[in-house]
């Protein structure tokens, strides 16, 4: 018996009926305003139940997509949608923000939830937080090696769902703000511009620096298979059916063992060909491609020939039939399929004038499904008075027992609670807000900080200078790596053990699995914004997981940020270069590596715009706005803490910037409000 699965996307119906005849044994789609491709046609909440239908009856189950972070205004849409799926009788729904998590919860708690890849979880702690939380199934980062994905797979029981072909995003999902910065359209929000295909240079002079090729696992699916992978999925709700059609039927065909056309799917569909680095962590300039003018072309060559695999629907439900006629009596007509059993009943059958019904005749009659998704089994006939019917009242009887059977098999049992959103009163600090500051390096530390409430500084930063941040132990938070790989979870559990001992028990993370290491560690947690809060039930399912405070995502608003309800302290950055993209494929790597790279460069745009790039342990990079936010003049009495985010500038940079804010005055040369006074669409 198989034990995995094909998932295909499904940007509209086409598309749906591609990947369900080509041979997907699930689909993901959107619908609503709640999914990561909100420009895919997506689906309705009228013709969601039709397309749950369709796949339900070919034996292929449905997943929708509501991985979109959610602000509170939207709340009441939001669980109007989660009703909607979960009445349409859709099999999971795969989700980035807790609150939406909460809601599926509320409202049909047999709906099961599927974790998306927005949600980052690149480690076994990440996994085993959100196994934890009640999710049963795990999108797991696409930038993970096969050495990783065993490793998450041998620590974890929910299911495991793994990109095997399609786009890669260059920064890691659920991290990038590039889009919403730059131009209001958050990828988080499912609107991306996609401003990484655009040309960006590196220190090197390379083009399309921020621009991967799309992946290509079916080489490798053998290894994949053997790891016990449950879902091999594969990207594009935004491309074609043809392109839906190739993609199901080439990985159908690797995993069955076979040959598929390498060169129909390249064609279809690819920047500058494919690549595995992530899974073979091979992360190298070979990695990185953009889509071209032969790209594009190559797709009128194979269209026509990918257009009929799908031509003709695919019949798998088998439907046996026992048709009785008994004098006096209406027809019955009894259909067995997929474990469920109907009876319809017709017509009374009439006293022949000539000969009665013919078994051959009965037959041909019960057999004309038509575009159904049944075929023939066994039809068994009982005549034993020796009648006959009409072949208008035969179609007619075999009409309403496909329905009915069709009914049957549909029923959706699930309970669906008619809940609204809870009701939160106002948040109001109880003090001034304070002030917090995070460096990269502790040499841009000086004395003047000494009455900020928290210093933030990463783990290695703590380790290397344990000697000149004994006097100010009391007021560090130890922030961890955004990105902490399978490999390394150990090790930075170990290195958290270490500066306890120094008598540093606060930590900050902005990931899941991070939160799982800072409890396992016995510290205090402080989130920050990586976590992408945004409303006030995700704050509230933060808080009981185990948080003290935490930074709000900077892709709210004043007036959002105002909205936010709760109990949790929170806080946002006030200042900062804000980091833009996580990416563990390092844009400035040269043919021949690392090099020389002292680890802080740049990229340039098409515009001439130097954007600051930090690499991290050589374990991934950062990059970070031209420009820095600073917000340090508005209004924040809604919050209970600002954060300096100082990562480039100098010690003597750090302390004029936070003398301005002292003194009330802006900061000198170029900077930005960010989105605080921007609305995201």
């Amino acid at each position: 018996m198989k034990n995995y699965e094909i998932l295909a996307p499904a940007g509209a119906y086409e598309q749906l009926r591609a990947a369900v005849i080509c041979g997907a044994d699930a689909v993901y789609l959107g619908a609503g305003n709640f999914n990561a491709r909100r420009n895919a046609q997506n689906f309705t909440s009228a013709n969601l139940t039709e397309a749950v239908k369709y796949c339900h009856l070919r034996n292929v189950k449905v997943y929708v997509t509501l991985n979109t972070l959610v602000f509170d205004k939207e709340m009441s849409e939001l669980y109007e949608t989660v009703k909607d799926i979960a009445e349409s009788g859709a099999d999971a729904v795969i989700v980035q923000d807790l609150a939406v998590a909460k809601a599926v919860k509320s409202i049909c708690p047999q709906l099961p939830l599927h974790a998306s890849t927005q949600m980052a979880v690149h480690n076994v702690s990440g996994a085993l937080f959100l196994e934890k939380a009640g999710f049963s199934r795990i999108v797991l980062a696409r930038e993970l090696s096969l050495n990783e994905i065993k490793e998450i797979r041998r620590n974890v029981r929910a299911e495991l769902e793994v990109f095997v072909h399609g786009a890669h995003c260059m920064s890691t999902s659920g991290n990038c703000y590039l889009s919403a910065m730059l131009g209001e359209r958050s990828g988080n929000r499912g609107l991306c511009a996609q401003g990484c295909r655009l040309e960006w240079k590196n220190t090197h002079g390379r083009e399309y620096a921020l621009s991967l090729k799309d992946m290509s696992y079916l080489d490798n699916i053998d290894e994949l298979q053997k790891l016990g992978i449950e879902s091999f999925k594969i990207e594009g709700r935004m491309k074609r059916p043809e392109y839906v059609a190739a993609a199901v039927s080439s990985l159908k065909n690797a995993l069955a063992g076979k040959e598929y056309d390498k060169e129909a799917l390249r064609s279809v569909f690819s920047r500058n060909g494919f690549t595995d680095g992530y899974l073979q962590g091979n992360r190298d300039v070979n990695m990185f491609g953009f889509r071209g003018k032969d790209d594009v072309t190559s797709a009128s060559s194979v269209l026509k020939n990918l257009e009929a695999l799908y031509r003709d629907d695919v019949r798998p439900l088998c439907v046996d039939m026992t048709l009785t006629l008994t004098k006096d009596t209406p027809m019955e007509l009894g259909l067995s399929s997929c474990g469920k059993f109907v009876s319809a009943f017709g017509a009374v059958p009439e006293i022949p004038r000539n000969a009665p019904l013919a078994k051959e005749i009965a037959q041909r009659n019960l057999s004309k499904l038509g575009d159904t998704s049944f075929h023939v089994g066994n039809i068994e006939f009982n005549n034993n008075d020796n009648l006959t019917a009409s072949a208008s009242a035969l179609n007619s009887l075999r009409r309403d027992g496909i329905e009915k059977l069709e009914n049957a098999i549909l029923e959706n049992e699930r309970t669906v609670n008619n809940v609204t959103p809870e009701k939160h009163s106002s948040y109001y600090p109880l003090q001034r807000t304070k002030l917090r500051v995070r460096f990269e390096k502790f040499q841009q530390y000086s004395e003047i900080f000494e009455n900020v409430e928290f210093i933030i500084l990463p783990i290695e930063e703590i380790l290397n200078n344990k000697a000149e941040i004994k006097n100010i132990s009391s007021k560090i938070i130890a922030e961890l790596p955004q990105l902490i790989y399978p490999e390394n979870e150990q090790n930075i559990f170990k290195k958290l053990e270490e500066i306890k001992e120094s008598g540093i028990t606060h930590g900050a993370t902005g990931n899941v699995g991070g939160i799982k290491l800072l409890i396992d560690a016995g510290f205090t947690i402080h989130g920050t914004h990586g976590l992408n809060i945004t409303n006030t039930a995700a704050l509230n399912m933060y808080a009981s997981s185990g948080l003290k405070d935490t930074v709000l995502s900077f892709e709210l608003t004043e007036k959002a940020v105002k909205n936010i309800g709760g109990e949790l302290p929170r806080g946002t950055y006030i200042y900062g270069h804000l980091p833009l993209m996580l990416m563990r494929a390092c844009p400035q790597k040269s043919p021949s590596g690392c090099g020389n790279c002292n680890g802080k460069s740049y990229l340039t745009d098409r515009k001439g715009i130097r954007f600051p790039l930090i690499c991290q342990q050589k374990t991934y990079s950062v990059l970070h706005n031209s420009v820095p936010l600073y917000i340090g003049d508005k209004n924040l009495s809604s919050l209970d803490f600002g954060v300096f985010y100082f990562t480039i500038e100098s010690a003597k940079e750090c302390a004029d910037i936070y003398n301005a804010y002292c003194e009330n005055k802006s900061i000198p040369g170029p900077k930005t409000n960010g989105l605080f006074y921007r609305e995201l669409l």
